[in-house]
C-alpha cells in the first residue's frame, strides 16, 4: 500500500468519524428541541386548565396522555436510539378517542364518523397485538446505547428486552 492510499484511508475515516458525529449531534438537537416542545405544550394546556375553563374535560385529559406518550418515545430514543413503534399507535389510539369523544358530543347519537373512528381504533389495537406478537416470537434484542451488556450464550431475548416493538 503506497502512502497516499494510506493517506486516503485516513482521511476517508476521519470525514466518516465526523459525519456521524454530525448525525448524532443533530439527533440530539433535534430531541431536545422536540422534548422541549411537547413539554412547553403540555404546560401551555395544564396552564389553560387551571386558568380559563378551571376544570379539565376529558378532550384535555386525553391531550396530556398524548403529550406524555411522545415525551415517553422521545426519552426511549435518547437512551436506545430506537423509535418505539408502540408509542407512536398509542398515540394514535388515543387521538382518535379524543376525536370519537367530540364527534359524540357534538352530534349525540350513532353516526358513520363514529363507526369509521371505532374501526380504525380497532385497527390499530389489532396492529399492536401483531407487534408484540412478531417481537414475542421473533425478538430483536435492543441495549442501552451506552451498555455492553448481552444475552449470555444459549439465553432466548425476551420482548421486555426489546422496547421497539
Amino acid at each position: 500500500m503506497t502512502e497516499s492510499n494510506r493517506s486516503s484511508e485516513k482521511l476517508e475515516q476521519f470525514l466518516d468519524r465526523l459525519g456521524n458525529i454530525a448525525v448524532e449531534a443533530f439527533h440530539y438537537l433535534a430531541l431536545f428541541i422536540i422534548g422541549c416542545m411537547i413539554a412547553w405544550s403540555a404546560l401551555h394546556t395544564v396552564v389553560e386548565i387551571l386558568t380559563v375553563k378551571q376544570y379539565a374535560s376529558i378532550d384535555d385529559i386525553l391531550l396530556l396522555f398524548i403529550y406524555l406518550e411522545l415525551g415517553a418515545m422521545v426519552g426511549i430514543y435518547f437512551k436506545t436510539n430506537h423509535m418505539p413503534v408502540r408509542f407512536l399507535i398509542y398515540v394514535a389510539i388515543t387521538a382518535l378517542t379524543r376525536l370519537l369523544i367530540s364527534v359524540i358530543q357534538h352530534d349525540h347519537q350513532a353516526s358513520i364518523d363514529q363507526l369509521i373512528i371505532t374501526g380504525s381504533i380497532l385497527i390499530l389495537a389489532l396492529s399492536i397485538l401483531v407487534v408484540r406478537y412478531a417481537s414475542w416470537h421473533y425478538p430483536s434484542v435492543i441495549r442501552d446505547k451506552h451498555s455492553e451488556r448481552s444475552l449470555k450464550r444459549g439465553q432466548k431475548p425476551q420482548p421486555q428486552d426489546d422496547e421497539l416493538a
